[in-house]
C-alpha cells in the first residue's frame, strides 16, 4: 500500500488528504471526500502520514504493525466496507473488531478512539482511493510467480 505515503490525517480536521506538492508555507493537499477541495495546510499543523502509522501489538514492549498491513487485514475480512457504526459502538465492540483483525493488539496501548480512526480512515480509503489495495494485490501476484519460477 505504498498510497499511503501521499494520504494524511490534519488534526483538528475531519477526513483523510492526498498530499500534493510542498510549498514555502506548507503543503498543498485535496480532501479525499467527494468535493476533492484543495488547500494549503501550514507548517505549523499537526499532518500525520498514515504510512508512518502502526498499532502496538503485545509480542515485545516495541512491537507494531503498520497500518497498511492491518488495512489489507480488513480488506481480507471485512470485504470493502467496515459495517460497524463506530459512533454507537462501545469500547469492547471496537476492540472485538480490532481482535479479528490484529488478535495480539495491546489493549493497554490502543485505545477505543484509535479504533474508530481506523475504521474510518479504512472506509474513506476503500471508497475514494480502491486503487491502493489493488497495487498492493498485483504486487503480492508478482512475487507467488516469482517464487513459483524459482521453483
Amino acid at each position: 500500500m505504498e498510497l499511503l505515503k501521499e494520504i494524511a490525517n490534519i488534526s483538528g480536521q475531519s477526513g483523510l488528504y492526498r498530499i500534493l506538492k510542498p510549498t514555502r508555507t506548507g503543503v498543498i493537499v485535496e480532501s479525499l471526500d467527494g468535493k476533492k477541495t484543495r488547500s494549503v495546510v501550514g507548517a505549523n499543523a499537526r499532518v500525520s502520514v498514515l504510512k508512518d502509522i502502526s498499532v502496538y501489538i503485545e509480542d515485545h514492549q516495541d512491537a507494531a504493525l503498520p497500518l497498511a498491513n492491518i488495512f489489507l487485514k480488513i480488506r481480507e475480512t471485512h470485504g470493502e466496507k467496515v459495517e460497524l457504526n463506530t459512533k454507537n459502538a462501545t469500547e469492547a465492540d471496537l476492540f472485538d473488531f480490532l481482535a479479528t483483525v490484529v488478535p495480539n493488539f495491546d489493549r493497554e496501548r490502543v485505545h477505543g478512539s484509535d479504533v474508530k480512526k481506523m475504521i474510518s480512515w479504512y472506509n474513506i480509503i476503500s471508497a475514494n482511493l480502491p486503487e491502493a489495495f489493488e497495487v498492493e494485490a498485483v504486487t503480492v501476484a508478482t512475487e507467488e510467480e516469482a517464487k513459483t519460477e524459482e521453483a
